[in-house]
C-alpha cells in the first residue's frame, strides 16, 4: 500500500512540472507574438514615415498609326484606310506635290505616322518620312485645309577614326574589315587608293593603314556614313595619303599631302581588288599561241560577266571584234592617253563608238573571247601612240591646285593631321566636322594677332 502511494506521488508531482513546463512554453509564445506585432507595426510606420512622393507623370493619350510603304501601294489607298474620304485624299495629294515635291512613294523606304489626338478621333497631323533627312509633316487640324511642310532634318557629322594593318595571308578589304571601317567606305578607300597602287602586288603582310570618315547622326542616333576625309597606306612605294578638300565655289577634290591632285585622269586597276594573271611584258611566250611576243597590257583575272568600268573619261573610238582580243572597247582620253579592254563576253548596253563614257562607268563585261584561256580582262594604256605599262606610268592628275587653294588645302590639313593624331590616342572623343569648317588657318590667327 505504502509503494502504491509512493508511486502515485511520484506521478503528481512529474505531472505538475510538465504542467509548469508547458505553462513556460505558452507564455515564452505569447512573449514572442507580441514583440513580433510590435515590430511589424513599428516597420509599417517607417515605411509610411520614409515613403517617397511620387511625381505625376502626365501620358499624352495621343495615339500613332505607322504605316510602312509596300510594293503595290498608292496614296490615296493608304489614306483612305486611315478614314479619309477620296476628296481629301486628292486634295492632300495636290499638296504633297506643290509645297513638298512628294510625287512618288518607295516601297520600302516612305513611311507614314497618323497622329490622333485620343484614340478613336479624327487624324490631327500626318508626319511622312521619306528619307534619313527629310519629313514632311501635314496639319489635319482645321477641316479642308492642309497645310503642308517640308522639314530637313539637321545632321550632326562626327568624324572617325580606324587603323588597321594588312594581316598575314590576308587582303586589304578583309584587314579594313577587321578594323571596323564600314564596307560601303572601304569600296570608296579603294576607288582612291587604285589611282596610286595595284592591290594584287602592292599588299604586303605588316603594312599600316588608316581612315578618317565622317558619320552622320540625328538625335544622338547614327544615320549613315559620309565621305572619306584622309586616307593614308604604305605602299611598297612609299606612304600613299590623301586629304578631302572643299573650295570656297564648293567643288571637293582629294589631293595628296602636298597639295596635288590625288585624282588622276586614269586608273591602273579598272577592277578593284583583281588579281593580275599576266604583267605587262616585252617578252613573253603566249598561252595560246605558244611563241614568245611583247604582251602590251595587264591581265586581270575576273569570272565571266564582271563589270568593267573606264578607266577614265573620254570618247569611245572603237568596239568591235577581232581574232586576238574578241570583243574589245578602245577609248581615247586625251591628246595623250587611250585605253583598251579585250576579252569581253558582251558590251554594255549604250556604249557605241562616239559615245562619251565618264570615268568609273560600265563598258562591258568580262569573258574569254578571242585568244584567251579563260575569263579575264586584258587591259592596255597607250600614250601617244605608244604601248606604255600600267602599273609604272606617271599619270596625270585631273585636278590640281592653284597657289590660293594650295594655301587654305594646307591649313585644313594642319587641323585634319590634329584631329587624326587625337582620335588616335583618345578615340572616345567626339569630333565634329564644325572642328575642322569653322577653324581658323594658322596663317590668319597669326594675321590677327
Amino acid at each position: 500500500m505504502k509503494k502504491a502511494k509512493d508511486i502515485l506521488k511520484k506521478m503528481n508531482a512529474g505531472v505538475v512540472k510538465s504542467c509548469r513546463k508547458a505553462c513556460n512554453i505558452h507564455v515564452l509564445s505569447r512573449v514572442v507574438l507580441v514583440v513580433a506585432f510590435v515590430l511589424a507595426v513599428i516597420a509599417v510606420g517607417l515605411v509610411a514615415f520614409y515613403k517617397p512622393v511620387r511625381e505625376t507623370v502626365f501620358v499624352s493619350p495621343e495615339t500613332h498609326t505607322v504605316i510602312e510603304v509596300k510594293p503595290g501601294d498608292t496614296l490615296s489607298k493608304i489614306l483612305t484606310d486611315q478614314g479619309f474620304s477620296m476628296r481629301d485624299a486628292n486634295a492632300i495629294s495636290q499638296n504633297l506635290k506643290k509645297d513638298a515635291d512628294f510625287v512618288t512613294l518607295r516601297p520600302g523606304r516612305d513611311k507614314f505616322d497618323f497622329v490622333r489626338p485620343k484614340e478613336g478621333e479624327p487624324i490631327s497631323k500626318i508626319v511622312i518620312e521619306n528619307g534619313p533627312w527629310n519629313r514632311i509633316e501635314i496639319d489635319c487640324g482645321m477641316p479642308d485645309t492642309w497645310q503642308c511642310q517640308k522639314i530637313q532634318i539637321e545632321r550632326d557629322t562626327r568624324l572617325a577614326y580606324r587603323e588597321g594593318e594588312i594581316a598575314q595571308g590576308s587582303s586589304f578589304y578583309l584587314s579594313a574589315m577587321d578594323a571596323g571601317i564600314p564596307e560601303g567606305l572601304i569600296l570608296d578607300v579603294y576607288d582612291l587608293l587604285a589611282f596610286e597602287m595595284d592591290f594584287e602586288r602592292d599588299i604586303r603582310a605588316g603594312q599600316k593603314f588608316y581612315v578618317l570618315y565622317e558619320e552622320n547622326f540625328a538625335s544622338d542616333k547614327k544615320v549613315d556614313n559620309g565621305h572619306v576625309l584622309a586616307v593614308s597606306f604604305d605602299a611598297l612605294r612609299g606612304n600613299v595619303r590623301m586629304y578631302r578638300y572643299v573650295k570656297p565655289d564648293g567643288h571637293a577634290g582629294y589631293y595628296d599631302e602636298h597639295g596635288n591632285g590625288a585624282i588622276k585622269s586614269l586608273k591602273r586597276t579598272p577592277i578593284n581588288n583583281a588579281k593580275v594573271t599576266s604583267n605587262f611584258s616585252k617578252g613573253r611566250k603566249h598561252p595560246v599561241l605558244g611563241f614568245t611576243r611583247a604582251h602590251k597590257g595587264v591581265d586581270f583575272r575576273a569570272p565571266t560577266g564582271t563589270p568593267i568600268p573606264a578607266a577614265g573619261a573620254g570618247r569611245v573610238i572603237a568596239r568591235s571584234f577581232n581574232r586576238g582580243h574578241g570583243n574589245f572597247v578602245k577609248i581615247r582620253h586625251n591628246g595623250t592617253f587611250e585605253t583598251l579592254y579585250a576579252h569581253m563576253s558582251k558590251f554594255a548596253k549604250g556604249v557605241n563608238v562616239g559615245t562619251m563614257v565618264r570615268q568609273g562607268q560600265i563598258i562591258g563585261y568580262s569573258g574569254s573571247t578571242g585568244l584567251s584561256t579563260g575569263p579575264h580582262l586584258h587591259y592596255e594604256i597607250i600614250k601617244n601612240g605608244v604601248h606604255v605599262n600600267p602599273m609604272t606610268v606617271k599619270l596625270p592628275a585631273i585636278d590640281n591646285l592653284d597657289a590660293k587653294n594650295k594655301k587654305l588645302f594646307m591649313d585644313k590639313k594642319v587641323q585634319m593631321d590634329s584631329i587624326i593624331e587625337s582620335l588616335k590616342n583618345n578615340s572616345a572623343r567626339i569630333v565634329r566636322l564644325s572642328e575642322i569648317e569653322n577653324a581658323v588657318p594658322a596663317t590668319a590667327a597669326e594675321t590677327k594677332k
